[in-house]
């Protein structure tokens, strides 16, 4: 496992690191989980270099932060990096422009989740804690960054971090002109190239750090899907691969299949693909199973993509806008 550095925390991040929505389950997540599995699963990525593990309260409404405390417990805390995310009081993702602070992120609300996450994962400390949505009108308003101060200057989080909403990394620029965001969780990937236009250069100018999240386009850049793919009541993919997503995401994948290079599978370049942009620290791939860790973990190898093939997945770039199931 090779190591970055997360910005300005100065923290050595694994390049690779461990999304835990798809461990978590529970209404409007992934199903299938299974904790026996999943504990393994985490295990694993400890004993083959994973140091960075992400997770939400919404996660399992906090099963996924409960599943990593038995990690930390199992394997102790030392060394390992916590981040999670407090929910919408509103429970709205992504927030929308007319989307109030006082309805989203109260102090009160944010003090809460704050508690229910260190009790959830068992810690005095969350390393990084992030909002979970984000309207970048709110940046001058020092009620949130008055928060952000007190959890700091308590010893209650160690860094600030923002979760961009899908398909907007605009939606941020202000708040990280103001100096009190750490970290950034972008969606980034072969479709999902815009972050590359204003906000990783924002992040290097003020020494912000970059979590890439979707790397696999929830899936559609695993090469998997077909226009027959379904899932079960309840699923989240359900929600989000409308007839009309589904249809133009397997239409994308079935176009990038024939330059995956021979002998390297999709998720493979996806991943590469990731990781040759220096403004990112680490990728959170989704893994619930042993097999995905093992092959998502050894892409860490510091082998790069030639700028040939970087020039031909450019052409890949997919420009979307948020709809409402695009939560």
């Amino acid at each position: 496992m090779r190591y970055r550095r997360l910005g300005r925390t100065g923290w050595q991040v694994s390049e690779v690191g461990y999304g835990m929505w798809g461990v978590g389950g529970g209404p409007g997540g992934w199903t299938g989980e299974d904790d026996r599995t999943s504990a393994a699963s985490l295990r694993l990525a400890v004993e083959s270099g994973c140091n960075f593990f992400d997770t939400a309260w919404i996660y399992g409404r906090g099963h996924s932060e409960r599943l990593l405390g038995g990690l930390l417990r199992e394997r102790g805390a030392r060394g390992l990096y916590v981040s999670t995310k407090i929910p919408p009081k509103d429970r709205a993702w992504p927030s929308r422009r007319d989307s109030r602070l006082e309805d989203v992120f109260p102090d009160d609300h944010v003090r809460c989740y704050l508690e229910k996450s260190r009790e959830n994962v068992g810690v005095d400390r969350i390393d990084l804690l992030h909002y979970h949505v984000w309207e970048d009108s709110w940046a001058a308003d020092r009620r949130w960054q008055d928060q952000v101060r007190a959890m700091k200057s308590e010893g209650l989080v160690g860094a600030v971090g923002i979760s961009v909403n899908r398909w907007e990394p605009w939606n941020v620029l202000a708040a990280i002109a103001t100096g009190l965001v750490d970290v950034v969780q972008v969606i980034y990937n072969i479709f999902d190239q815009a972050p590359e236009d204003r906000l990783f250069d924002a992040c290097a100018a003020h020494d912000v750090g970059v979590i890439a999240r979707v790397p696999f386009d929830e899936g559609t850049l695993t090469g998997t899907l077909t226009e027959d793919t379904r899932w079960p009541e309840g699923d989240w993919r359900s929600s989000y691969f409308v007839p009309d997503n589904l249809a133009a995401s397997v239409e994308r994948a079935e176009r990038l299949r024939p330059v995956v290079p021979e002998g390297m599978t999709m998720p493979e370049l996806a991943l590469r693909f990731v990781l040759q942009h220096p403004a990112v620290a680490t990728v959170i791939p989704g893994m619930r199973r042993p097999e995905h860790v093992r092959a998502n973990l050894g892409v860490s190898d510091g082998v790069r993509l030639s700028e040939r093939l970087m020039s031909r997945l450019r052409e890949h770039r997919w420009d979307r806008q948020p709809t409402e199931w695009s939560q």
